[in-house]
């Protein structure tokens, strides 16, 4: 892979080059990309998506959103620190192309942004509702009407597939979705590989996969336009990734092992004594005790750990990425950045005893029940009425269901999997409360 190639301009639908030399720095394509997203109603939704504890509303838990803006300024820090050593190693980059240091990131602070645009409400185990409702539910009777790939799209419901077709898919007037730079895009794509084969080796981008069927040919095309290497050739859509997206990842990665981390310790989850030990273990070469005894409440002194945590790991990452970047061009580098850390132990202490005392706390088990029900309550009731409006057999509790669906979501769509995926597509991009509110009125139990 070459980085001129993969540092592309282009957006869907462009007739001709971008060149970066011509670029307004004022307005710079990468960062059009980081305001597009912003300015999403996708991405707005998320300040009503809890990042750990679903339907939540306690002060210090932290939202959707507001873990993709940290992820995005953690994201942007590596990014920079990587350019400005990869423009040092390649001066051609900047003296020919005119790419800067702060393009890095810039690319990596808009696809860390949107890493999580596409998670259905009720955390992680949104996925799996979704998933479940077509694997063993009542969803499973399609499967003999689809694809081997259009139905592991859906029992494998992927948020990662999912936001690349919110940030991609056309809607009448508004071709190519947000229209991204596809450098963007390349760096937002973690599992550059379709549903099936399911896990067809160890390697890290081959955990989940990062497109639906339907969005196969515009990923495809991003792909080659970034001049990202096939895995096989064997008819299988299967690429080595973007090198950023190991930055985008590691972002993700630092961000919710150490925040998590913070959330469950003030929230009294994690008792303050262990969280201590560990997060001093993290940052015991760089912690200026001094300062940090001069803090007197438990949230200050957590705060100020977190932040020298932080910024360990971001130099570790960088320098981590430097190391491999040959092997990463290569597309011979198979794990997370934060695997091969000098910390990595710490990490997983630490993520170790989140899963126990957060994760694995009555709260989120309480909570991620309830978000089953609903979630597969609304693909009943969607599927059903989108699938009779289709036969001509609409009933009248049909229509009234279809009149719950915001208008850009009422176009009806020609194939099975089409509908189906339609109908998870809004459901996955509703938030907490907005489920939460439609199942009570569906199930008779909202006031009116």
């Amino acid at each position: 892979m070459q980085w001129e190639q993969l540092l592309s301009l282009k957006r869907q639908g462009d007739k001709g080059k971008r060149l970066r030399k011509e670029q307004d720095d004022t307005r710079l394509g990468f960062e059009v990309d980081y305001d597009r997203i912003i300015f999403s109603s996708a991405f707005r939704s998320l300040q009503d998506k809890t990042q750990v504890i679903p339907l939540s509303k306690t002060d210090f838990v932290h939202t959707r959103l507001t873990h993709s803006l940290e992820v995005s300024v953690v994201g942007r820090s590596i990014g920079r620190l990587v350019g400005k050593e990869i423009i040092k190693k390649y001066p051609h980059l900047q003296e020919i192309h005119g790419y800067q240091p702060n393009d890095f990131g810039a690319i990596v602070a808009a696809a860390s942004l949107a890493h999580d645009i596409g998670n259905p409400p009720f955390g992680h185990s949104g996925e799996k509702a979704i998933g479940e409702y077509f694997k063993i539910g009542k969803g499973k009777d399609f499967k003999d009407q689809l694809t081997a790939k259009e139905w592991q799209d859906l029992i494998d419901f992927e948020g990662n597939a999912n936001g690349f077709s919110v940030l991609t898919t056309s809607r009448e007037g508004i071709e190519g979705g947000q229209r991204l730079t596809y450098a963007t895009l390349g760096a937002f794509m973690k599992y550059p590989k379709e549903s099936l084969p399911k896990k067809p080796s160890s390697q890290i981008s081959d955990k989940k996969y990062g497109f639906f069927q339907q969005d196969k040919l515009f990923f495809m095309d991003v792909a080659t336009d970034l001049g990202l290497i096939q895995k096989s050739n064997d008819g299988e859509v299967h690429y080595h990734r973007h090198p950023l997206t190991f930055l985008v990842e590691a972002a993700d990665d630092i961000c919710y092992t150490i925040i998590d981390f913070e959330d469950g310790i003030n929230l009294g989850l994690v008792s303050e004594d262990y969280a201590l030990e560990y997060l001093i273990k993290l940052v015991k070469d760089r912690i200026d005790t001094p300062k940090f005894n001069k803090l007197k409440s438990k949230e200050d002194r957590i705060s100020y750990l977190r932040a020298v945590a932080i910024g360990t790991l971001i130099e570790d990452v960088v320098s981590i990425f430097i190391e491999n970047e040959e092997l990463i061009l290569k597309g011979a580098f198979h794990h997370a950045l934060t695997d091969k850390s000098k910390y990595q132990a710490q990490m997983k202490d630490i993520i170790n005893l989140s899963i126990q005392n957060i994760y694995q706390s009555r709260e989120v088990i309480e909570k991620e029940i309830v978000g089953y029900e609903i979630l597969q309550t609304l693909l009943d009731k969607f599927i059903t009425a989108v699938n009779n409006q289709h036969n001509d057999a609409l009933s009248n509790y049909d229509k009234l269901i279809l009149k719950m669906l915001p208008e850009k979501f009422r176009m009806e769509k020609e194939t099975l999997y089409q509908r189906l995926l339609h109908v998870c597509h809004y459901v996955s991009l509703l938030t907490d409360g907005n489920a939460l509110e439609l199942f009570e009125t569906i199930n008779g139990r909202k006031k009116v």
